[in-house]
């Protein structure tokens, strides 16, 4: 679903920073090899991504949900020199893919890849992050969100993906559409949480950027 026209995003896209080339070449890779290519991020989100994370200058970084990588780099360009990233994700299958782009990039020693049920991984992580990014599945963000929250630094940006999920969230939820409802009780979380503020950018198909009071 666009919620502005496609020729709106273009022009958004076209008059954003340039993709980086290597982001290009894992871009064109996840098309030609992987199912589903439209989960990665692309160049105009993942041009935002770079950009709070640039802002943040986080020393720590944690995703959860990598797919093929394409958001991870898109971060990792704002990372302290000294800093670390953290990304999780489910299929083990893209573990290879994922890091023969990270090592072709600067950040690949900086990044660790961690393979299984983030709400069993995120326990065991031993950080305070100051940018967390969440784009896995959906029935589990508030999960996820209740895990990372006392984890994150003072000022921490948590951004969390596909909260329009295609304009669902105002139309009538059906009892059995699962994640929708569980989206749309997310954003509700996001909102009256006292322990963040929060403001949700029709980006793509929706992005909130919540700040830890």
């Amino acid at each position: 679903m666009h919620f502005i026209s496609k020729e709106l995003e273009d022009y958004a896209a076209n008059h954003s920073e340039n993709e980086p080339e290597l982001l290009a070449q894992l871009d064109k890779e996840t098309h030609q090899k992987v199912v589903q290519p439209r989960m990665l991020s692309g160049h105009f989100q993942g041009r935002f991504l770079s950009m709070i994370a640039k802002l943040v200058r986080p020393t720590h970084i944690l995703e959860i949900g990598t797919f093929t990588g394409y958001a991870t780099l898109s971060l990792a360009e704002g990372l302290h020199p000294e800093g670390t990233l953290d990304t999780i994700d489910v299929n083990e299958e893209l573990y290879d893919f994922q890091r023969k782009y990270f090592d072709l990039s600067p950040y690949g020693k900086q990044i660790t890849q961690h393979v299984g049920s983030a709400l069993d991984i995120i326990p065991q992580l031993d950080k305070k992050y100051d940018l967390v990014f969440i784009d896995a599945d959906k029935q589990n963000y508030s999960n996820y969100f209740e895990l990372i929250i006392n984890k994150m630094n003072p000022g921490g940006i948590i951004l969390s993906d596909n909260v329009l999920w295609s304009g669902k969230v105002i139309e009538e939820i059906k009892a059995n559409d699962k994640s929708t409802l569980a989206l749309d009780q997310y954003n509700k979380l996001l909102k009256e949480d006292p322990r963040v503020e929060t403001i949700l950018l029709p980006i793509r198909d929706g992005l909130t950027v919540s700040r830890v009071r």
